[in-house]
């Protein structure tokens, strides 16, 4: 019986470092999954018209509409956006916004009110990614100049 205790007494430090590091793999595997996030303006913020839009991809390539590369898409802007059908290619409207070239940012002239903005990255058809590569709604407020 004794044996079996030191045994098991000198395994201990394996199993609690293993226990303690099993968070850190799920960590790392979030951390490459994809993800899109406006970096500017922030959710709640009063702006100006004209402001800039500046868009972030974590863990994926923006290139241009019409390459068809693993890893990579393009973006979209949408502005109070009133949904859309993810299984077809986004629409091109004043709610939905197109960045086919590769763009990374965007200036914005809206009128004066209440917004909500959402970046979703498409494929080289404009079709969103099957799970979404999208950011969290932000929700703005456009200001009389």
């Amino acid at each position: 019986m004794e044996n079996t205790y030191n045994l098991l007494k000198s395994f201990f430090p394996f199993w609690l470092c293993t226990l303690c590091a099993l968070p850190l793999f799920h960590l790392h595997a979030e951390e490459t999954e994809p993800y899109a996030y406006v970096i500017h303006p922030k959710n709640g913020d009063v702006v100006s018209s004209p402001f800039k839009v500046i868009f972030g991809l974590k863990n994926f390539g923006v290139v241009p509409a019409g390459i068809d590369l693993e890893f990579a898409g393009h973006h979209h802007l949408f502005v109070n956006s009133p949904g859309i059908d993810y299984s077809k290619p986004i629409p091109a409207d004043k709610n939905h916004l197109h960045f086919g070239k590769g763009q990374t940012e965007t200036v914005l002239d809206l009128e004066p009110g209440e917004y909500q903005l959402q970046l979703v990255l498409g494929n080289y058809l404009h079709i969103p990614f099957n799970p979404s590569i999208e950011s969290k709604i932000i929700s703005i407020r456009v200001k009389n100049n």
